[in-house]
C-alpha cells in the first residue's frame, strides 16, 4: 500500500471572531514536491502553516501529515518539521549552543547530527559564534538547521526568505534546492513571487483564506495562455483596429510605447496583422509573451478586469 501524502488538507477553516483567516482550504503536497503556499500578506498562510504543525486547532476541517492528525500530538509530527514565521533563538548562546538545546529535546541522535546540519547550512565556521551577532539570513539558515535536526522527510518553511537582502535571497534558493535534492519534500509559503517562480513545482494560491488555484506551475501557465507586444508608430489607429478584431482583448497602454493585449489564438493574431497593414498603420514590433507567476498571480487574487490591465501594463515595463 502506498504511503499518504506528506500533507492532505480538507475543508480547514478557522476564524477570529467575525474575520474567516482561513476559509475551506483544501490541498495536497506530494512526495517531492517543493510545493509553493502563495499570497499577498494576510491571506492565511502563516495561520494555516500554524494548523498543519498542530499549533493551534482548526474550526472546522482536517490536516494530515503523512496520514496522521497533528492535533493527536507529537508523534504524529514524527519526519516532520519547519518553523512559522522567524525562528526563534537565545542571543547570547552560540549557534551551536542554540542547536545542542534543540537536540536534547529532539532526542533520537540529534545532537550527533549537528556537525551535519551546520554543513548543510553553510554556517559551521559561524556556529561557534552568538546567534545576537548574526544577520538575518544566518538566523533564517539556523532555523533551517534545527529543523533538520529531526531528519525530516517533510519541512514546512514560513516565509523564509523574507527581509534578505538579494544575495541572502539567492543563498536561501540554493539551500531549498539542495534540501530537495536530498529527497526532503518541502512546503514553502510566502509572497515573493520570483522565490516561489524559481523553487516550486507545484502551488496553491490563496486569496483572502481561500484557496483560488491549486496544480502544477506549468498548467498555470498554459492555462493563462501568453500576452503579445505590439508597436506600431500610431497608438491611436492601432488600438481602433485591436478594438475592432474578434477574439483580441485586455488592450492596454505598454510602457515606452505600443500596446499590450491578450488574443484567443494564433489565428486571431494573425488577422490582427493583416488589418493592421491594411489600416495603414505600419507593424515594427508583434511579439508573444508568455504570462509570468506575477501576471497570474494578479489575475488570480485581484480579481477583476481591471486591475488584470493595470498589472499587465506593469509587467510590460521589462519590454520596454
Amino acid at each position: 500500500m502506498p504511503e499518504a501524502a506528506p500533507i492532505e488538507v480538507r475543508g480547514l477553516l478557522k476564524r477570529y471572531g467575525k474575520l474567516t483567516a482561513v476559509d475551506r482550504v483544501d490541498l495536497t503536497v506530494e512526495h517531492g514536491d517543493v510545493f509553493g503556499y502563495l499570497g499577498p500578506n494576510g491571506a492565511g498562510k502563516t495561520t494555516s502553516l500554524r494548523m498543519m504543525l498542530g499549533l493551534i486547532r482548526p474550526d472546522a476541517g482536517s490536516v494530515r501529515l503523512f496520514g496522521r492528525d497533528p492535533q493527536l500530538g507529537v508523534a504524529a509530527l514524527e519526519g516532520v518539521a519547519g518553523f512559522v514565521e522567524a525562528p526563534a533563538f537565545y542571543p547570547y548562546l552560540s549557534g551551536r549552543e542554540n542547536l545542542r538545546l534543540c537536540a536534547a529535546l529532539d532526542g533520537d541522535g540529534a545532537a550527533s547530527r549537528i556537525d551535519e546540519v551546520l554543513d548543510v547550512v553553510e554556517m559551521r565556521d559561524r556556529g561557534k559564534d552568538r546567534v545576537g551577532g548574526y544577520s538575518h539570513g544566518m538566523r533564517q539558515r539556523l532555523g533551517i538547521a534545527a529543523a533538520l535536526l529531526r531528519h525530516p522527510r517533510l519541512l514546512l518553511l514560513d516565509e523564509p526568505a523574507t527581509g534578505l537582502d538579494p544575495g541572502g535571497m539567492r543563498d536561501m534558493r540554493e539551500l531549498i534546492r539542495d534540501l530537495a535534492e536530498r529527497g526532503i519534500t518541502v512546503l514553502l509559503s510566502s509572497h515573493l513571487l520570483v522565490e516561489v517562480e524559481e523553487l516550486c513545482n507545484r502551488v496553491a494560491i490563496v486569496r483572502r483564506g481561500g484557496v483560488v488555484y491549486e496544480g502544477a506551475l506549468a498548467e498555470l501557465r498554459e492555462r493563462a495562455g501568453v500576452s503579445y507586444r505590439l508597436r506600431t508608430g500610431e497608438d491611436e489607429r492601432a488600438r481602433r483596429v485591436c478594438a475592432a478584431q474578434p477574439g483580441i482583448e485586455d488592450v492596454c497602454e505598454a510602457p515606452g510605447g505600443g500596446l499590450l493585449f491578450r488574443a484567443a489564438g494564433e489565428g486571431a493574431v494573425g488577422e490582427l496583422s493583416l488589418a493592421l497593414a491594411e489600416s495603414g498603420a505600419p507593424v515594427l514590433e508583434l511579439s508573444p509573451r508568455q504570462a509570468s507567476l506575477e501576471d497570474l498571480f494578479f489575475q488570480l487574487t485581484e480579481g477583476d478586469g481591471r486591475a488584470r490591465k493595470e498589472r499587465m501594463a506593469a509587467a510590460a515595463e521589462e519590454l520596454a
